[in-house]
């Protein structure tokens, strides 16, 4: 078992994995460098599911969705979650781990319809509010189809990990701005602040226990703030972009955050923890030890397994 400081222990299974990631540094990396990171680490959960692919009417573009119901029929209206994967911005789709494999997984375990987006990714021509009109308008399209879609209009939540707790963020904001506040928020190691919170003594112990490859630097963050923000900069971010800036969080959904514990982004789920409890808000936080950033694309890992099971249990409530 790979050790830390003695708060801090790598997964043994991660730590493993870990070993086996080239030793340079970050930006001489490429995608297969991490490839034995996410080759899964059990077999894939079998949960009978009708599963279907849509398109929502969007601002400029149709948006295509992934709905994910229970096979057997419900005796009442289920619970909702509209999902958002991460991908800092600009990357990601419906069929990675992090989409397909939490939409799966919510869905059996809490017997609810989760509604995956695939919301337009930033780059050249697309910056913000693109992707966040996109998850606006794909809530608005659950609420407005519930009894299609065999939804309780009282129970739709939102929720994303990484960018897309982002995202679920910014829609809640806007949505409470707009009188339609969702049931809850679920924002999985959400970034919700620029610039990044500085960590806690805590957090910092842990993060100076990183390999290289694993570190991530200012420079790296603003390589993804630039797509998503376009030439509007940091200083000058809207709170609908990274809702930790927000003057007034009273008001938003009940939330619960879920937050790793080797990385770098949890100052700001950390951060946002304590804002919205500061205004009054019901907020749930989780630490899943022993991991970094993105565990939720760690097919089989029981961490993953742990985070789906307690996001199905906040579904599961009335």
């Amino acid at each position: 078992m790979m050790k830390t400081h003695p708060q801090h222990t790598f997964h043994p299974q991660l730590a493993e994995r870990i070993r086996k990631v080239p030793g340079k540094p970050a930006e001489d990396l490429t995608a297969r460098d991490f490839d034995p990171l996410t080759e899964p680490y059990g077999p894939y959960e079998d949960w009978e599911l009708a599963i279907n692919e849509r398109e929502v009417r969007g601002p400029k573009t149709p948006i295509p969705v992934r709905v994910y119901r229970p096979a057997e029929p419900a005796s009442s209206p289920r619970p909702c979650l509209v999902w958002m994967h991460g991908g800092a911005w600009v990357g990601g789709d419906l069929d990675m781990p992090e989409a397909h494999e939490t939409a799966r997984g919510v869905a059996g375990r809490a017997d609810a319809v989760v509604v995956s987006v695939d919301y337009r990714l930033c780059g050249a021509e697309v910056h913000f509010p693109a992707p966040h009109d996109d998850v606006v308008a794909a809530y608005r399209w659950v609420r407005d189809h519930v009894a299609e879609l065999g939804i309780d209009p009282a129970r739709i939540a939102v929720g994303g990990a990484s960018a897309g707790g982002t995202l679920a963020a910014g829609a809640a904001l806007r949505l409470r701005d707009e009188g339609e506040t969702p049931w809850q928020a679920l924002l999985i190691y959400p970034l919700v602040h620029a610039p990044l919170p500085e960590p806690s003594d805590e957090l910092g112990a842990a993060l100076a226990e990183l390999p290289a490859p694993f570190a991530l630097l200012t420079e790296h963050l603003d390589q993804v703030f630039g797509p998503y923000l376009g030439d509007v900069p940091i200083e000058a971010a809207p709170p609908y972009a990274f809702p930790g800036l927000a003057g007034d969080l009273s008001g938003f959904p009940p939330t619960y955050i879920d937050n790793d514990e080797f990385d770098h982004l949890r100052s700001s789920g950390e951060l946002f923890t304590d804002q919205l409890r500061s205004a009054g808000v019901d907020v749930k936080q989780a630490i899943s030890a022993g991991v970094l950033h993105g565990h939720l694309n760690l097919v089989g890992l029981d961490t993953a397994h742990a985070t789906l099971d307690r996001m199905a249990d906040r579904l599961r409530k009335r």
